[in-house]
């Protein structure tokens, strides 16, 4: 069972982390909000494929890491879309 500790520091984390970031920075390529959205899904699934897990160790992704870095990827895309959007309209 998953602590609530351990559920925040893996939002957390992914927030912070590559999905956020480069969610944002790729949402912002576009002003269409289903590209925006489907490039933030993309790093959200990649980054931890490329980057999670101990591969010395055999340090296991759990389905729940997957999940919600996908989930942050899209709403950072979504969010980096909007930012183009408003910015283009300002």
């Amino acid at each position: 069972m998953l602590g609530i500790l351990d559920l925040l520091g893996t939002i957390g984390a992914a927030v912070l982390g590559l999905p956020g970031i480069l969610g944002v920075g790729l949402g912002m390529t576009s002003r269409n909000p289903l590209v925006g959205a489907g490039l933030g899904g993309l790093v959200g699934v990649l980054s931890p494929l490329l980057l999670g897990g101990s591969h010395s160790t055999h340090v296991a992704i759990t389905p729940l890491e997957y999940g919600t870095a996908l989930v942050v990827g899209v709403l950072a895309g979504l969010i980096g879309c909007a930012i183009r959007r408003k910015g283009v309209a300002a």
